[in-house]
């Protein structure tokens, strides 16, 4: 699959500690997020997931196996080798992961490539890798769906960071309806969120709020 910027639009982020570790659940929650239309989505799991390495081998494999039955991009977290093995689209990449030239190397063009950028320094350096096709930037607010979250950027810095990046750019971090179209008006190519489907009482109705924004 072939990157294209409008894939970043409604970005769905989860992994099964999202859904209480419950995996049935998170199934269900990511087909009904499918089937109202997402426009990617990317396996996360987090350390406070419970799952084994074969769990999520096996749990990749069939969230590849449904991205595919809905036309759905399918990005996996910090891993290159799972991502070549379950024939994923993508992988996504953080600064303290694994070096970008690696990844970049060991995708050998068989995937997508987003990278996480959150300064200026970090945007100026991945404006030079060409092999990266998007930019996650955040946390935009205050989020609970990472532990470990750097500190909010605010709506200036995200606009400033959208402006000086050459690749696309997704928003990520304390994204919900209220703030959403705020987000989209700093230039941004889409929204990256998490809890805001995953928690929601009717996915279906959620994403069709976002999709109107565009």
């Amino acid at each position: 699959m072939k990157f294209n910027p409008q894939m970043l639009q409604i970005y769905l982020v989860g992994g099964t500690q999202d859904t209480h570790h419950d995996s049935y659940e998170f199934l269900d929650k990511v087909e009904e997020a499918m089937q109202a239309g997402i426009t990617a989505f990317q396996y996360r799991e987090k350390d406070s997931s419970t799952m084994t390495a074969d769990a999520r081998l096996i749990m990749a494999r069939r969230l590849v196996e449904m991205g595919k039955r809905y036309s759905i991009p399918i990005f996996i977290d910090d891993d290159v080798e799972m991502a070549l093995r379950v024939g994923a689209d993508g992988v996504h990449v953080g600064q303290d992961d694994e070096q970008i030239h690696q990844v970049i190397e060991k995708a050998n063009g068989k995937l997508m490539i987003g990278y996480s950028c959150n300064t200026p320094a970090e945007i100026k350096a991945a404006n030079q890798i060409p092999e990266v096709d998007y930019i996650g930037c955040g946390p935009v607010f205050e989020t609970t769906s990472k532990q470990d979250a750097d500190p909010a950027l605010g709506l200036t810095q995200l606009q400033n960071l959208t402006e000086l990046s050459t690749h696309p750019l997704v928003a990520i971090g304390g994204i919900n309806l209220d703030n959403m179209a705020a987000v989209l008006k700093t230039g941004v190519s889409g929204l990256s969120i998490i809890s805001m489907v995953l928690d929601s009482q009717d996915i279906t109705s959620t994403i069709q709020q976002i999709k109107q924004l565009y």
